[in-house]
């Protein structure tokens, strides 16, 4: 991999795993135009995700230390005690179907993760028609079997094109929280199961031979995902308190969806 792909794919990362567009469709969509091998860039991807953890780490240190500071405080041992509820099965379903996933063609394919974009998309478009019922005041307010629901609708973005992100959002505004809410929780959510993620990686002799050999391309583009991705954070959580809409995010996945099938069907 070149410096200047590092970078591209950096900078992707950064300001797409903090959006509901699915960082991972973007990013396997950016590995076929670049001509990536495809098993050198699987180590990448996990590594990549060490950039933006930090981003999420420090854009919401102080509330994490909060939350561990007066755990005993009701709404933070609920807030606390949900995101444990929320992470379970993704986390389960993300260790027992690694290898399942990893070497089975149908999340693989380029077309799959079309649909799976374009199908999330048209339901973002859709949900901000529906009433918001049973609203909840934050993310702290969730009740536990609000929680795992999210946690089960989490699963699905083991799918390429899902996002861990947009599912989450939507399930959480099924169950009666904001856009933004859901976003919140769906970060915090996040910091557990990346990790996992994480130390699972550093576990495998294969990957920590990867990050030695490429250790100056994999510290570049984590540098910029963390910079480009604590932007995105900001900006994303703005965006949804001031204009609450996913309209933008889902047609965006709709007609990113398009161009994929347009480009592999037909051309």
């Amino acid at each position: 991999m070149e410096i200047w792909q590092a970078l591209i794919l950096g900078l992707t990362q950064g300001i797409t795993e903090f959006l509901p567009v699915s960082s991972s469709g973007h990013l396997e969509v950016l590995r076929v135009i670049m001509g990536l091998d495809g098993a050198n860039f699987h180590y990448f991807l996990e590594f990549i995700n060490l950039g933006t953890l930090l981003a999420l780490l420090v854009y919401f240190s102080k509330y994490i230390i909060k939350i561990f500071k007066d755990i005993f405080i009701k709404h933070h041992f609920n807030l606390a005690l949900n995101i444990i509820i929320t992470c379970i099965p993704a986390g389960l379903a993300g260790l027992l179907l690694a290898d399942f996933i990893e070497n089975n063609d149908f999340f693989g394919n380029i077309i799959t993760l079309a649909i799976a974009l374009g199908v999330v998309g048209i339901i973002m478009v859709w949900i901000d028609k529906l009433p918001h019922a049973s609203k909840l005041t934050s993310e702290a307010h969730l009740t536990k079997p609000r929680a795992l629901i999210i946690g089960l609708a989490q699963v699905f973005a083991l799918i390429p094109g899902v996002s861990r992100l947009g599912s989450t959002i939507l399930a959480g505004r099924f169950m009666g929280m904001d856009n933004k809410s859901s976003a919140t929780y769906s970060f915090l959510v996040a910091i557990p199961l990346m990790c996992g993620v994480c130390l699972k990686m550093f576990l495998s002799s294969d990957n920590r031979a990867y990050l030695f050999e490429n250790l100056d391309i994999l510290l570049l583009s984590n540098l910029v995902a963390f910079a480009v991705g604590m932007l995105a954070i900001f900006g994303a959580l703005k965006f949804l308190k001031r204009d609450g809409s996913l309209q933008a995010f889902g047609w965006y996945r709709i007609i990113f969806a398009l161009c994929i099938l347009i480009v592999v069907l037909i051309i």
